[in-house]
């Protein structure tokens, strides 16, 4: 028994300390395997814990300490407020029963430490850990996302503050983010009340959304592709849509996410430019004046197309070439000029007239403008001109100033005739009466040369009456051909005997003319004496063509002929009054002028060309007669160059009486001796007034009386005779050496009275008396 009980308890001596054995072996491999759980726990990147409901930490991994900044042995057992200063335990109050009631949590929390006040982010997780069915702790982890967060954070106010429309839209439309840029855009309130529209209704056009999800579904993404979208309010935007498509592992696209652009604005702003583009280059192609621009060395870097009618030159001769292209040297330094000036901003604006030869050979007038052009910074960087055609304004120019500058010598010349007529007349009565009592030869040559002298001054005074005041003989419609062919047979005697031949052509039935005869004619005689006086001197044999067209609305006439030419330095002179080149006594330098004013007159204009030793030609222009017009044909004017007939009747004036009323003494004294010695009775005073008291007892058939008188004029004194009435009334003759309208002339007609133009020579005076007494009887006094 002891053998057997020692046995056993040896037994189980070996079988206790063996089960000690195994038992340390299990705690050593439960030690080992906690360190190794513990070591793996530590290892972790999240922060593990457990704390209880009132915040005190329970247990913790190595992570979570690193995290508070605390060893284990200052950590478990501690409140957690000891190192957090938010959130807070009333936080965590207020929070509790949404937690209690789900019992797990997740997401980010804002944690804001008391060691060093940062707030930093973590990501967590949290679940409720219950004893006998209450809840007592909770246990969790947390990884901090702060980097990550900020992030996100950036890229939200990025998202946010966008300007451009941001999406992120599925193949089929569903819109699953959209930045507050693309909500305004699109015109709505809120993103989530467009969430509630699929995103392909945005389209105007179903095609369209269709090409673009193709291109997408094609290569993958675009890149400014234009599409036309509607917002809420149903308005058209133009927008620039670009975007890549986000694909599975399969390949299939499932999800698209871009931009999106507005640039309605920017449209409308570039056709609102175009539409100005436009407008300025109608604007500039309309404009009748030249537009060029010029850099600072003075070179074409544009031209307007007005260049082709201005100058007959394409801009493209222009372009590259320097300024001052085909003018003169003189006046290429004038535009240089201004372009040195407007470059260096010495002046504003400058202004140039200058030449320029026209394609067509033509000498043309152009009036250029410019300015500076500045860049951005304000520095000129060339200029802009503009040019007009003002050659025919010039040339109106020189005919106004000519006009006027006519109008004040006609108003001077008008002048001086009045007081030559006087003293001509008086040395025409008196060479007529020398010549008619010369008693021999020599006397009476003299005689001759003295009349021959004076109605040669006659003749220019004359002359210079008609240029202050050109006279219409008599106004009719008239063949413009046969009036200058009854000019050229007048002058063909004395231009044949000069070798001088003309030819004269009409191209087409032309209408008529309204005008005078005698005066146009005579403007013709003019014009070929002038070539004739032209030719004659420098060749032995000359010729004249004379050429009729119609230009519009007006006949012009040509005379052309091979002369030397008119010099340039005397071609602005050859209408003024008095101006001749020829040689002392063979001209009075008024053949022009009047023609000029003859011509003006009838409505035309006269123009020259000349070539100097090439000719010239002298054009015409009148304007063609009214259809419809009324024409009656005028009296003449005057009685200047009246002559008695062959077998004169100054007999029948023999006892007949004439009183003269002038204030000049010569006139009295010639007419009177004049008078006298045809038979007449002639009595002469010097005032109306003294003529008025003289008739009041003597009565006289015929009064001559000056129209201007000291005191009392002559018309004055005639309307008083016709106030008295009576069969006594005498004829009435006014003398005048000033030119007559010839209505005025028809309307003393009417009254009674004749109007004498001075200078007249006495038988022409008598044969007006013979006229107007014919075939009353002699009167005794």
């Amino acid at each position: 028994m002891s053998t057997d009980s020692s046995r056993n308890r040896a037994e189980q001596g070996a079988s206790a300390s063996s089960s000690e054995g195994q038992l340390q072996k299990l705690t050593e491999v439960i030690s080992r395997s906690q360190h190794t759980y513990r070591e793996l726990i530590d290892s972790l990147d999240q922060a593990l814990f457990k704390i209880s409901l009132n915040g005190e930490i329970r247990a913790a991994n190595l992570r979570f300490s690193d995290v508070l900044g605390a060893s284990f042995q200052d950590l478990i057992g501690h409140v957690l407020s000891e190192f957090i200063e938010s959130p807070n335990l009333a936080d965590a109050e207020l929070a509790m029963p949404a937690f209690l009631q789900k019992g797990v949590w997740t997401g980010t929390l804002p944690v804001k430490f008391k060691k060093d006040k940062e707030l930093r982010y973590f990501r967590c997780w949290i679940q409720a850990l219950a004893e006998e069915g209450k809840v007592t702790a909770v246990t969790g982890w947390a990884r901090n996302v702060t980097h990550q967060h900020e992030s996100e954070m950036r890229f939200a106010d990025l998202f946010e503050s966008f300007r451009e429309g941001i999406l992120f839209v599925t193949p089929e439309g569903r819109l699953l983010d959209a930045n507050p840029a693309l909500v305004r855009i699109l015109g709505f309130d809120s993103k989530k009340e467009l969430q509630g529209h699929n995103f392909r209704e945005m389209y105007e056009s179903p095609e369209a959304r269709d090409v673009v999800m193709r291109e997408l579904e094609e290569k993958g993404f675009l890149h400014d592709r234009e599409i036309v979208l509607r917002r809420k309010d149903g308005k058209r935007i133009h927008c620039l849509a670009s975007g890549f498509a986000i694909r599975d592992k399969s390949g299939r696209a499932i999800r698209l996410q871009g931009t999106i652009v507005d640039v309605t604005e920017r449209r409308e702003m570039e056709q609102r430019l175009r539409q100005e583009e436009r407008f300025v280059h109608r604007l500039i192609a309309n404009f009748p004046d030249l537009i060029a621009v010029l850099d600072c060395e003075g070179r074409f870097t544009y031209i307007s197309d007005q260049v082709r009618t201005l100058l007959g030159r394409p801009p493209e001769e222009f372009i590259g070439s320097p300024l001052g292209f085909g003018v003169s040297a003189e006046d290429k330094a004038k535009l240089e000029g201004m372009l040195h000036r407007l470059v260096r901003g010495d002046v504003a604006r400058d202004q140039v007239e200058f030449g320029v030869v026209h394609g067509d050979g033509t000498l043309r007038v152009l009036l250029a403008t410019g300015a500076p052009l500045f860049d951005e910074d304000g520095k000129i960087t060339g200029i802009v001109t503009s040019a007009r055609d003002i050659t025919e304004a010039k040339h109106f120019e020189q005919q106004l100033a000519q006009k006027e500058r006519f109008a004040a010598m006609g108003q001077m010349l008008a002048g001086a005739a009045h007081e030559l007529n006087n003293p001509l007349t008086a040395i025409l009565g008196v060479s007529d009466l020398l010549r008619e009592g010369a008693t021999d030869e020599v006397a009476r040559r003299q005689g001759n040369l003295i009349l021959k002298q004076a109605r040669r001054a006659a003749a220019v005074v004359q002359n210079l009456l008609a240029f202050s005041r050109p006279m219409t003989h008599g106004v009719l419609k008239l063949r413009l051909d046969e009036i200058v062919q009854e000019a050229l047979q007048l002058a063909q005697p004395g231009l044949e005997q000069k070798n001088i031949h003309t030819k004269f052509t009409s191209r087409e039935a032309l209408p008529y003319v309204q005008g005078d005869r005698k005066l146009l004619q005579q403007v013709f005689l003019n014009i070929l004496a002038n070539a004739e006086q032209s030719i004659s001197p420098l060749r032995e044999r000359g010729e004249i063509d004379v050429l009729l067209a119609r230009v519009g609305e007006k006949i012009r006439v040509t005379f052309a002929d091979n002369g030397p030419g008119i010099p340039r330095e005397i071609m602005a002179k050859i209408f003024d009054p008095f101006f001749t080149t020829k040689r002392p006594g063979g001209g009075s330098g008024l053949g022009l002028t009047i023609c000029l004013a003859v011509v003006k007159e009838h409505g035309g204009t006269i123009e020259i060309d000349s070539v100097p030793g090439a000719g010239a030609a002298v054009h015409v222009f009148l304007p063609a007669a009214d259809e419809k017009l009324q024409v009656v044909k005028a009296e003449p004017a005057s009685s200047v160059g009246k002559s008695l007939p062959p077998q004169s009747n100054s007999e029948s004036l023999h006892g007949h009486t004439v009183l003269i009323v002038d204030d000049e003494e010569s006139i009295r004294e010639v007419l009177q001796e004049g008078l006298l010695a045809h038979g007449l009775k002639v009595h002469a005073i010097d005032s109306s007034e003294a003529a008025l008291a003289y008739l009041e007892t003597s009565a006289r058939e015929i009064i001559l009386c000056d129209f201007n008188l000291p005191g009392m004029s002559g018309e004055e004194f005639f309307e008083q005779l016709r106030a008295r009435g009576g069969k006594s009334t005498p004829r009435f003759v006014f003398m005048t050496g000033e030119l007559v309208d010839p209505a005025l002339v028809d309307r003393y007609r009417e009254k009674g009275a004749r109007v004498l133009q001075k200078p007249f020579q006495i038988p022409a005076l008598l044969a007006l008396l013979a006229e107007i007494l014919e075939p009353q009887p002699m009167r005794a006094e």
